[in-house]
Order: C-alpha cells, then sequence, then structure tokens
C-alpha cells in the first residue's frame, strides 16, 4: 500500500525535460511510482487530487545560515514555506562548531561574532540555541531527528582556527603544530559528515570586538593544507569569499581560488555575483576563475540571485552602509556624536566622495540617496513621509538628497528605516542576468537565508523567481526554471536521489499553484527568541510541500511534522567530478 497518492499533477521533474502529467505514489519517503493518470491501481492510505496544480522536486537552497535558526524554528521559515526542502549552512567561514571545550568564552565569541557578520539577533542567539556541544558531531547530532528539512553543512575556517589558536586566531599564524591540530580537527569533522570547507578573507566579515574574523589572517598555505584535506574526503565540497566576491576579483584571489579547487579536487562556490549592465565589465571577470579553474582540473562556480532582493538600510543600526570605505567608524559613534558629525556638511562631502570613489565598489549603489524611499519612522516631524522617495522630499525642501536623508533620520534619532530602490531594475540588466545563466559556471542561489534577518529577506527567491517566469518576464521557461531551483544545486553537491522526480529518489516534493505563485513582500515580525525582530515574506501559490515524503506545510502553514535528515557527506553525498 502506498502512504500517499498525488493524482493528476503536472510533473516538471527537475531534469529540464517537457512536463507531463501522472499520478505519483509515495511509500516509505521515496517515490514509489509515477504513472499515467488513472492507471494506478494500488490502495493508498491518502490520496489528493492535484488536477490544475505543478508537482516538482523540492527546491535546494545553496547557500544559506540556518546554523542557528533551526534550533528554534526547525521548519527553516520562511524558506520551507517557499517550497526549499534541502538547505546547505555553514557558509561564508562562519559555524557554531566545533567549539573548545575548555574555554566556555568560546561560544560567547562565537555568538557576538554571528551576530555582528552574520546579522542574527544576539538575544536569539543567547536564548534560542542551548550550546552544548563541543564537536561538530555533536553539533550535527543535536539538529538530528528535530528539523523538517534536509540540511547539510560545512566547517568554517574561524570555528577550526579559534578552537586551536584561541585568541591568537585573530592576527596570528599558527605554528606547525597547530596546523596539523588544525586539520586533525577538521578531519574529524568531515568524518561526522561535514560538507566541506568554508573560508572568508573578505574585508567586510569583522567579529563582534569589530577585528577581522579569523579565516581573513590565513595565508593561502594555511588555505590549501585545509583543501587538500578536503579531497580525501568522499562527497565534498568549498565554498570561499574574498573580497573580491562584491565588485572584480584581484589575481591574486583568481589565483588562490583555482589553487584551493585544483589542490582538492572538489567544487568550489562563491557568491554573490552581482549583475549589472551599468557595468559590463563585471561578469566577464568574476567568470575567469571558472575558466581557469577548468584548465587546472577544479571548478569554480558562481551563485547569483534571480531576483532583486530589497535590504533595507539605517544610519542607526549596522547594515551595509557601515561597510563603505570610511562610513564604518562615523556610523559607529554615539547617536549624539553620529548626528552631529553627519550633520556637518564637510563631512557629508567627505562621505559621498568615498562612497563614489572606486574603493566602494559594489557599495557605490548605495550612494545614490535620492533614490531611497522612506520606511517606518518615529518622530511627529516625519509624519507621513512613509512611502516616499527622497529626491522628491529633498526638492520640496531645497536641500540636497543626502543632506535632506540625513535631516529626516536625525529627527528619528537615526531609528528611521530607509529602502534603497535597485539601480539594476532596467531592460538591459535583465537581459544580461539571462545571458549569464547560461553559463556551465553560474547557478541561482546566495539568498543568506537565516542571516541578516532584520535586514533583508532573500528566501523567497523560489518563488518570486517562478512566478516571473510564469507570468512576469519569462526569461525561462518553468521545466527549465524548476531544474535551475532543484537538479542543478543537488549535481553541484552531489546529493544521493535528490533534485529529481524519479522513481526511487528521495519524496522530497513542492506542489504549487502555476496561476498564483509568487513571494509576498518582505515585512517586519518580531517572532525570534527574546522577541527579536526579523523581515518575513507569506508564500502565495505553495499548496504542500513534503521532505522525505511527510507534508510538512499545507497552504502556507507548517504541519508540525520533522521528517528532515541532517545530510552527511558520502552516506548522503557522492563525490562530483571536476574534470
Amino acid at each position: 500500500m502506498l502512504d500517499h497518492l498525488i493524482r493528476g499533477a503536472t510533473v516538471v521533474d527537475g531534469t529540464g525535460g517537457p512536463s507531463y502529467p501522472a499520478d505519483l505514489g509515495i511509500r516509505d519517503g521515496r517515490i514509489a511510482v509515477i504513472a499515467e493518470p488513472g492507471t494506478l491501481t494500488e490502495e493508498a492510505v491518502t490520496t489528493e487530487d492535484a488536477t490544475g496544480l505543478v508537482l516538482a522536486p523540492g527546491f535546494v537552497d545553496p547557500h544559506t545560515h540556518y546554523d542557528a535558526q533551526l534550533f528554534w524554528d526547525p521548519y527553516a521559515t520562511p524558506s520551507m514555506n517557499h517550497g526549499v526542502t534541502t538547505v546547505a549552512g555553514g557558509n561564508c567561514g562562519f559555524t557554531l562548531a566545533p567549539l573548545h571545550p575548555g574555554r566556555p568564552e568560546d561560544a560567547d565569541y562565537t555568538r557576538r561574532m554571528m551576530s555582528r557578520v552574520e546579522g542574527m539577533a544576539l538575544k536569539a542567539l543567547e536564548e534560542g540555541v542551548d550550546w552544548t556541544w563541543s564537536s561538530f558531531r555533536e553539533y550535527l547530532d543535536a539538529l538530528e531527528g528535530r528539523i523538517a528539512v534536509n540540511a547539510g553543512f560545512m566547517v568554517g575556517h574561524c570555528a577550526l582556527r579559534r578552537h586551536v589558536m584561541g585568541a591568537d586566531a585573530i592576527g596570528g599564524q599558527p605554528t606547525p603544530e597547530q596546523l596539523d591540530a588544525m586539520l586533525a580537527l577538521f578531519h574529524d569533522a568531515m568524518d561526522a559528515g561535514a560538507w566541506g570547507l568554508s573560508t572568508t578573507q573578505s574585508a567586510t566579515h569583522s567579529d563582534g570586538d569589530g577585528q577581522p574574523v579569523a579565516s581573513r589572517h590565513a595565508l593561502p598555505e594555511e588555505l590549501l593544507a585545509l583543501s587538500r584535506a578536503v579531497g580525501e574526503h568522499e562527497g565534498t565540497q568549498l565554498e570561499a569569499i574574498v573580497a573580491g566576491c562584491l565588485d572584480q576579483f584581484a589575481d591574486e584571489e583568481i589565483e588562490l581560488l583555482v589553487d584551493m579547487t585544483a589542490t582538492a579536487g572538489r567544487p568550489l562556490n562563491w557568491n554573490v555575483l552581482t549583475i549589472d549592465a551599468a557595468v559590463p565589465e563585471r561578469v566577464p571577470r568574476q567568470l575567469v576563475p571558472s575558466e581557469r579553474a577548468r584548465r587546472a582540473g577544479g571548478r569554480i562556480v558562481a551563485l547569483t540571485m534571480p531576483i532583486l532582493t530589497p535590504m533595507n538600510m539605517s544610519l542607526g543600526t549596522f547594515c551595509a552602509l557601515n561597510l563603505i570605505p570610511g562610513w564604518g567608524d562615523i556610523l559607529a559613534l554615539p547617536v549624539p556624536e553620529r548626528i552631529e558629525r553627519l550633520r556637518d556638511a564637510g563631512t557629508r562631502a567627505e562621505m559621498l566622495r568615498r562612497a563614489d570613489s572606486k574603493e566602494a565598489g559594489v557599495f557605490r549603489r548605495l550612494a545614490d540617496f535620492g533614490r531611497y524611499v522612506i520606511g517606518d519612522t518615529y518622530s511627529a516631524a516625519n509624519e507621513g513621509l512613509t512611502g516616499r522617495v527622497v529626491r522628491d522630499i529633498a526638492a520640496e525642501r531645497g536641500l540636497d538628497p543626502f543632506h535632506c536623508l540625513v535631516e529626516i533620520c536625525a529627527a528619528d534619532e537615526l531609528r528611521t528605516v530607509l529602502w534603497p530602490m535597485p539601480t539594476d531594475n532596467d531592460p538591459g540588466s535583465w537581459a544580461l542576468r539571462r545571458e549569464t545563466w547560461e553559463h556551465e559556471d553560474v547557478m541561482l542561489g546566495g539568498s543568506d537565508a537565516g542571516a541578516h534577518l532584520d535586514r533583508m529577506c532573500g528566501a523567497p527567491y523560489t518563488t518570486r523567481f517562478i512566478g516571473d517566469c510564469l507570468r512576469g518576464r519569462r526569461l525561462v521557461p518553468l521545466e527549465r526554471a524548476v531544474k535551475m531551483l532543484t537538479d542543478d544545486p543537488a549535481r553541484l553537491f552531489g546529493l544521493r536521489e535528490r533534485g529529481r522526480i524519479e522513481e526511487g529518489f528521495h519524496a522530497d516534493l513542492v506542489l504549487f499553484d502555476p496561476e498564483r505563485i509568487d513571494a509576498g513582500p518582505a515585512t517586519l515580525v518580531h517572532d525570534l527568541p527574546g522577541d527579536s525582530p526579523r523581515l518575513d515574506s507569506r508564500a502565495i501559490g505553495i499548496v504542500s510541500v513534503r521532505v522525505n515524503g511527510v507534508e510538512t506545510l499545507r497552504d502556507d502553514k507548517v504541519t508540525g511534522a520533522v521528517p528532515g535528515t541532517v545530510l552527511r557527506s558520502g552516506r548522503d553525498t557522492r563525490t562530483v567530478s571536476t574534470v
């Protein structure tokens, strides 16, 4: 007997091939049978009519930071609401394990680092996670049996360094003995099922003390030693972030990434490839590592988002504006002093000069303050400004846009929420995106789901992209769009029997209405531990989500079931060839 039977669905199976009508039966967590509609005679415990609905493999998000959130939210919301059944965590060099058992202060350091660099609420990290593990195996075991999605995790380079070197991980270099200890610790994590190594060399990544995170101090020799260790385990990967990921790679960064993948003999992915027709030289430069890696026997994959993800800003809290060269020190001042400096014409002129300079890289797009939309306000002086564009307000007041924005924020004691309008929403940029997606080493992803919780909400990229393909720009057909969200990332990670609708595969499935599938606007909710805020987005048109055959979501409401698996390298992944 089947556990569940889905009748009359339009199956888009993840291969990119044509859709077809079918009945699909599930048994013991797997797809037991796919048949022409009306031909299945085997009985089922439960049955549903899916006429007019699309049945696709569950979406695979290749870049998340759900490492902490899964402890208080086993449903990985809102990703699961938007059809995601498998998430890859432990990215950018940051993980919650291993932790040194003899240094309980390391947990506090990790919490403060994650709060600063990944935008996770410190209260949520303190109250929502028990922090009882030390080894990576203990961390994975703590999640086993209590999550609704499938989840795999890389080992964060920062945690490895901190465990072995302590405070010397910031600014120091490991002795030969310490490097051996780091490698032994890494092998232990890999034996436990970690997916591989993640690391960062990006200048934007600082810890809770404002210092460059530990992995930024690693020399190439250390990175290559760890990369070599990755290649000694089955079904493993590399993920790396360098400063040039945000704009254009430097020659030495290209050399490092190529050396890492070639040394490991494993794929390496990075994020995020920003595509903008106003900067036509960026995409060719960012794909140079992929071309060189193939010649060297490796593979480098660039992740890029298929939607524009709104990100709110503020002059009062840490956000992307702090990462503009020369802005961080000013925006870190106490609020009264910060307001005083921002109101100084000379200071504003210098800030604008730095924001529009080449050194600002991709952050230059944030410097067009006339294109900002005012969000929430908190003073009588700003009543009626919510939803208005700064350039219009500035014209009324006879001020330049940045000065106008500063005065609005100052009236709210810098609590004003600001929404920059994207500069790359033009037809040329969308045409360039469609062209870039054709490249064999470009993949959709980079949501950062689970991180930057009160600043951005990238998790809905799956539903918003499919809705756009069906009823919006129609840049790619539905069958290809589904493949880009399912089979492509599943194959990159070497996931065993996932990513497609095929008999014998795990029954990770999403059932949706093609006439309605979309994502609602991002809204601020206070549902994290400690009543901390985050941005959420309602899924539209998602009828059902199943993980390993068990329904976890019906009509955008979680069922309470937790059938997800902690995916472990080797057992749940196979080695992906780079040649």
